[in-house]
């Protein structure tokens, strides 16, 4: 399966094919088996390059100028995407490659090189900036035919004469350099979750149009994305889906995601095996077929992350506690309305990770980020708003009939006590979230109503991340008065910036509404509060 965007077949000019000639002829593989040999594309890299380097005919209005200024191609894993990022980056830095329309020939557009070129190549970690596209790039070009061309170090790859060069970050460019890019490599934007790398994106993004007459443009190279964890990949994509719907006009993108169909089953050897060869593509002659597919037999293989890396589907990571997918699935717009009866759901920190209240509407089921306070990233004396936060709860209760408010105290024990006496200390019960077996519970009933579709919300982005954030966290030995095994949800790691709070706060929520309407409160008009106590 294969999602091309634009999906329109009319043909343009293409500087695509000196581009290929100019790969083959003077660039070779880098690391890897092949390394050193001289640069081959296969039938769909050479497609995709014809793509990429399309111009506007002459006598359009932007005759010669780029088609495309964003592109960004997903493939699975092992089919030399940085690689071809790299052959990409080597043509637009080289003062001899055919990369910009320079004149006609007829209708067909002459190629030559980009005037003093400045090409970031961002990866997610200074650990990988040199092991990803720039490190290929250096091999390329070090081991190759044109080596004599460039002055190449650790961190930069120039031109002899200084006009242009390639460089290797890990981090959004600076003012001053990104105003001079006229390529830009994002390589592995799966691993771009961190708002760092979320900025570095968008920064490059709003780079392009600085140089007019370099004609700028970025290359985003990913495999799939593990679902609702914000990154880079899957902003991409869901932007591609816009403009494929027409829900966004953007004529300057390209983006092309292959993928194995979801009628090919991986339980099987032969679903698995069909699986792996329809998302290869063009790969599949040279792909160890049978190596991945047997990697099905390890007991201890992650089928999750092997569909996703080897069949490049967006599938939810086995680690993740809810559906993300399905989730999105059910966002509607809001039936509530003021005076309506809901519950509250509060899960705060005070200092770091996040504090959030979660509302959901008692009668259908429909939740809202009431209020989220996150710490941002890199302030070590952040502090949550607390004053703020009060106004907040106190708004909802003024503004809705509040049922019940489950609140997780920690750290919020004077401010809980407070609103027990602002909204009646009779209606006030406490549930500690750390009574693992009652917490348990209610995320069972939380994931069971993301199943079933009982409940619904309004797509905040805010609240689908921290959920997607949410992984399973199992208490080895421990089970239920039903025997079921017992289970929280966590961090991905202790010091991770990938939030939860909303997830729990709307875990809490649900609780509090489930608990609500068994005891009647759907034909209840007086509000009534409780409070969870207790720490995770």
């Amino acid at each position: 399966m294969i999602l091309t965007v634009p999906r329109d077949t009319t043909l343009y000019p293409t500087l695509g094919g000196g581009i290929c000639d100019f790969i083959e002829e003077r660039l070779i593989f880098g690391p890897g088996d092949l390394r050193g040999q001289p640069a081959v594309l296969d039938d769909e890299k050479r497609a995709l390059v014809y793509r990429l380097y399309e111009v506007y005919p002459k006598g359009h209005a932007l005759a010669g100028r780029r088609r495309f200024k964003r592109a960004g191609i997903s493939l699975p894993k092992g089919l030399a995407k940085t690689e071809f990022a790299a052959w990409i980056a080597a043509c637009e830095l080289h003062p001899e490659a055919p990369v910009r329309c320079v004149g006609w020939d007829g209708d067909q557009p002459i190629g030559g090189p980009v005037n003093d070129p400045y090409i970031p190549m961002l990866a997610y970690t200074e650990e990988q900036s040199d092991e990803l596209a720039y490190g290929a790039l250096r091999v390329i070009l070090e081991e190759g035919p044109l080596k004599h061309d460039f002055d190449i170090g650790l961190e930069r790859v120039q031109r002899l004469k200084g006009d242009g060069k390639a460089v290797s970050l890990s981090s959004s460019p600076s003012a001053r350099d990104g105003a001079r890019t006229t390529f830009l490599v994002c390589d592995e934007t799966h691993w771009w979750t961190s708002p760092r790398l979320r900025q570095a994106h968008q920064t490059g993004i709003n780079n392009l149009p600085k140089r007019k007459v370099s004609d700028s443009w970025m290359l985003e190279v990913t495999t799939a994305f593990e679902p609702g964890v914000g990154s880079v990949a899957e902003t991409t994509m869901e932007y591609a889906r816009a403009v494929e719907s027409g829900r966004v006009k953007d004529h300057s993108l390209f983006f092309f995601h292959r993928q194995a169909s979801d009628a090919h089953d991986i339980n099987t050897s032969e679903g698995a095996r069909a699986a792996v060869i329809e998302a290869s593509g063009a790969a599949a002659g040279w792909r160890d077929i049978e190596g991945i597919v047997g990697l099905l037999s390890d007991p201890t293989t992650d089928r999750a992350y092997w569909e996703r890396v080897w069949c490049n589907r967006i599938v939810q990571s086995s680690a993740q506690a809810f559906n993300v997918e399905r989730w999105r699935t059910l966002a509607k717009e809001s039936p509530v309305k003021k005076g309506d009866q809901i519950v509250l759901g509060f899960d705060g920190s005070m200092f770091h990770d996040a504090t959030a209240l979660v509302a959901t509407h008692l009668a259908t089921g429909f939740q809202w980020v009431a209020g989220v306070w996150e710490a941002p990233v890199g302030k070590t004396d952040w502090q949550v708003p607390a004053k703020e936060v009060d106004a907040i709860v106190r708004s909802m209760f003024g503004s809705y009939r509040v049922v019940r408010m489950y609140a997780d105290p920690w750290y919020w024990q004077s401010w809980i006590a407070e609103w027990v006496a602002a909204f009646g200390k009779d209606r006030v019960l406490e549930f500690h979230t750390n009574s693992r077996t009652k917490m348990t519970q209610a995320l069972r009933e939380f994931k069971t109503a993301i199943t079933d579709g009982s409940i619904s919300h309004d797509g905040d982005a805010r609240l689908t991340r921290h959920i997607a954030n949410a992984r399973r966290d199992n208490i080895e030995g421990q089970r239920d008065e039903q025997g079921q095994p017992v289970w929280l949800i966590r961090k991905e790691r202790a010091d991770s910036p990938h939030k939860i709070d909303l997830a729990m706060a709307s875990v809490l929520s649900w609780e509090a509404r489930t608990d609500a309407i068994k005891s009647g409160a759907l034909r209840q008009t007086e509000p009534q509060f409780l409070i969870l106590g207790g720490r995770r």
